[in-house]
């Protein structure tokens, strides 16, 4: 029962989008991608790269690049997720794992994050620009990473908590 409770601790949460200007130290970052990467993909393929961005005109310009990317611009860094241009139809759910395995890893380090979805294909394509990313691989989306700062007063725009399991799961009787 421990590790669910770690689980539910570590999910629970809140995303953080106010950071201090502390660094993250690269030693951190590298755990977290050696963690994220044990995450489970489909065919083991692992269709994801990581790219560790810290300057802060390319955080600005990627913040730029997604609805709700905005926290990005005030991260000391933030983790791309590149994902495999490979056409598959899992490739987008096993990088939604490793992001989520990216989030705990983070959060278990005492570190706050939050997942920024780059988006339209325009976008995409001026993030890789941006980031002079290697042919094949796409910068779907991007984790801002740092410690947590003050929350930002009144930014929360959806409603906390869960719906009661009762809700969420329903039982097939044949």
């Amino acid at each position: 029962m421990e590790a669910l409770e770690l689980i539910r601790s570590l999910t629970a949460r809140p995303a953080v989008r106010s950071f201090t200007d502390r660094a993250v130290p690269t030693e951190l970052l590298e755990q977290i991608v050696d963690t994220a990467r044990w995450t489970g993909s489909a065919r083991n393929r692992q269709p994801w790269r990581f790219m560790v961005v810290r300057d802060k005109a390319h955080l600005e310009m990627l913040s730029a690049l997604g609805a709700y990317a905005q926290h990005l611009a005030s991260a000391p860094c933030a983790l791309v997720l590149l994902s495999a241009d490979n056409g598959f139809q899992d490739t987008q759910f096993d990088l939604g794992k490793a992001s989520q395995t990216v989030i705990l890893a983070a959060a278990a380090l005492g570190l706050g994050s939050c997942l920024a979805t780059i988006y339209p294909a325009d976008n995409v394509q001026q993030a890789a620009q941006l980031l002079q990313v290697e042919t094949g691989w796409l910068p779907h989306h991007a984790i801002s990473i740092g410690y947590p700062g003050t929350p930002i007063a009144g930014a929360r725009a959806i409603a906390s908590g869960r719906l009661p399991v009762a809700e969420v799961l329903s039982l097939h009787r044949p």
